[in-house]
Formats: structure tokens, C-alpha cells, sequence
């Protein structure tokens, strides 16, 4: 009678290569994506690094605060906040300015947080309607397939379609004026202005709220709503109830996302307005191109004080979006 555990034993030592060479064999399997690592450590972090070491250098590369504090101005903030003061102490407005690139921020935040409001809440609506209206289900691929390519349509195209639209020789500022004689601008509109730019930065925003939030609402399971039905809830309570709390943490975690989108954009808003509204990539470019106001080390810091604000952002989309994924799975 033959010993067949003997004889597998055999074959599988045969057959089974050594354990060294097991483990001399090339990791192949990180070979697919060491170009993404490769491009992230080229064009990501050592330009984060690099612009982060040269915000606490002077031209002499040694340590200094002064870039940070510049960024501050400090003898015209301190003007500002007097003006702000004895504005509010005598109840009337005053004309008070922040320092340029304080004010640079400001702009920033106020264009970026108006586009991704009005886009996430239009977004929204719209996933709703192609996910739970019941339309038909080619115009949902459709939507998918223009919010894909509209979320990347920016810079100096977008900036053209909208002066070719919107401008005061546009195409839709024409017709207004000639069909329904409204004139668009004689009421205070004026595409290279606040309102301007967060409406151009709305058309790639919209779009990119439709991409992300559409799985989530994907994701909201039919059985949810049986349930609540058979316990007798209102189609009014199952969304009060179920729906905004499930997908409010993927609503949040896009704004903020939508909200760093549009705070890092430049071509769009430079080709567009140029120097006219002066958010703050417009003003980091100034400082770095080489023009009069030429300040390599200022640029560095005014770069770092963006790399926190969007950081910061992108922290807290992680973190709503690891909170929704607990439901939607």
C-alpha cells in the first residue's frame, strides 16, 4: 500500500520553489503604479516642500519670519482695524480696506465658497432628478457623460465661451437687449467682476457635483424607503429622516471639495478678468512671474498659506466622506 501523504509531501517539494527565491523575486506588482508615485513626488510634494522651505528664507536662504508677517502687512492692517473700530462704534460704515493680499484672500474665499454653494445645490438637484425622478435612463448616461468632460472644461476656453456669451458684446447680452430690451450690464451685471467670475466658476462646478455625488445617492437602498412606507412615514419624513442624514456628510465633504476646486484656479480667473478682480493665484503670480512687484520669498508664503487653506479643505472632505461610506456600503 503506497503512502500517498509521503508521496504528495514529494511532489510539493518538487514542484514548490525555495523560500529564497521567493523572496528574490522582483515586486512586479508595484510596477503598474510607480508612474503615479513618480509623478506625485516630481510635481506634488517636492514643489510642496520647496515652496514651503523658501516661505521661511530670505534671499540669503536663511530662516525668517518676514514672508509670513508680509503677508499680514501689519502697518495697514492696523489701520484697517482702527477704521474698523471707530466704524463700529459710530454705527456707520467706513472705508476700510484690507492690506492687498489679505484682501487677495478674502476675494478668494468669498468667490470660491459663493461657486461651490450655488454648484453643489444645483448638482444636487440634478442627481436627484437623474437618479430618483424617474427619467428615462439614457438621459442619465447623457448627464454623466457631459458633467464628465464639462467638470474639466476650464481656463482660457472657458474664459472665452463666457466673454463670447455673457460680455457685453456677447451673444445671450445681445439678444437680451435686442429681442426683450433688457440691457444686462445697464443693471449692474458685469462679467469681469465678483458675480462674473463665481458664474463662470459655477459651469465646471455643477458638473463636478453631479460626478460625486451621484454614487452616493446610488447608494441609498430601495429597502430604506420600503421600510419607512410600511411604517408609515410621509415621502416628506423618509427624506427629513433617512435621505439628508445619510448623504449630508457626502454634501459637505463635496462642498469643501468644490470649494478647493475653485480656490486653486488661475487660468480661468486670469484669462477672464485679469487684473481686474485680484484674488489671490492671481496675486502669488505677480509675485513669482518677475514684474514690479517681483518677490520670489513673499510669492513662496502667499503659495503656503493657499497649500493650508486647501489642505485643510481636503482634511475634512476625507474625513465626511469616511463618515458617509459607514451608510452607503
Amino acid at each position: 500500500m503506497t503512502d500517498l501523504s509521503l508521496s504528495n509531501q514529494a511532489i510539493a517539494g518538487k514542484t514548490a520553489p525555495p523560500a529564497d527565491a521567493r523572496s528574490r523575486r522582483l515586486p512586479t506588482q508595484w510596477f503598474g503604479v510607480a508612474p503615479f508615485f513618480i509623478f506625485a513626488v516630481m510635481f506634488l510634494i517636492l514643489p510642496t516642500l520647496y515652496l514651503m522651505l523658501g516661505a521661511f528664507q530670505n534671499d540669503a536662504s536663511e530662516f525668517t519670519l518676514a514672508n509670513i508677517v508680509g503677508i499680514f502687512d501689519p502697518p495697514n492692517l492696523s489701520i484697517y482695524l482702527q477704521c474698523q473700530g471707530a466704524s463700529w462704534l459710530s454705527w456707520t460704515p467706513g472705508n476700510c480696506q484690507l492690506p492687498t493680499i489679505l484682501a487677495a484672500y478674502w476675494i478668494s474665499i468669498k468667490v470660491s465658497l459663493a461657486s461651490a454653494l450655488i454648484g453643489a445645490f444645483s448638482g444636487l438637484a440634478i442627481a436627484i432628478a437623474i437618479v430618483r425622478g424617474g427619467l428615462p435612463e439614457w438621459i442619465r448616461s447623457a448627464t454623466l457623460t457631459f458633467s464628465g468632460v464639462a467638470s474639466n472644461f476650464a481656463g482660457v476656453p472657458l474664459a472665452f465661451a463666457f466673454l463670447a456669451t455673457l460680455g457685453r458684446l456677447g451673444l445671450a447680452t445681445v439678444i437680451l437687449n435686442t429681442v426683450l430690451g433688457f440691457n444686462l450690464y445697464a443693471h449692474g451685471f458685469n462679467i469681469l467682476s465678483f458675480w462674473g467670475l463665481t458664474l463662470t466658476y459655477v459651469y465646471f462646478q455643477i458638473p463636478l457635483m453631479v460626478v460625486i455625488i451621484t454614487p452616493a445617492i446610488d447608494g441609498l437602498k430601495k429597502e430604506w424607503g420600503e421600510a419607512a412606507a410600511t411604517l408609515g412615514a410621509t415621502t416628506a419624513q423618509y427624506w427629513r429622516m433617512v435621505v439628508i442624514p445619510v448623504i449630508w456628510p457626502s454634501f459637505l465633504g463635496t462642498v469643501i471639495l468644490l470649494f478647493a476646486n475653485a480656490f486653486g484656479a488661475i487660468a480661468t480667473a486670469y484669462a477672464l478678468t485679469g487684473s481686474s478682480l485680484n484674488i489671490i493665484p492671481i496675486v502669488l503670480y505677480a509675485q513669482i512671474r518677475g514684474d514690479v512687484l517681483h518677490n520670489a520669498h513673499l510669492g513662496y508664503a502667499i503659495a503656503f498659506g493657499m497649500i493650508l487653506i486647501t489642505g485643510l479643505a481636503n482634511v475634512f472632505y476625507i474625513w465626511f466622506r469616511t463618515r458617509s461610506e459607514r451608510w452607503l456600503k
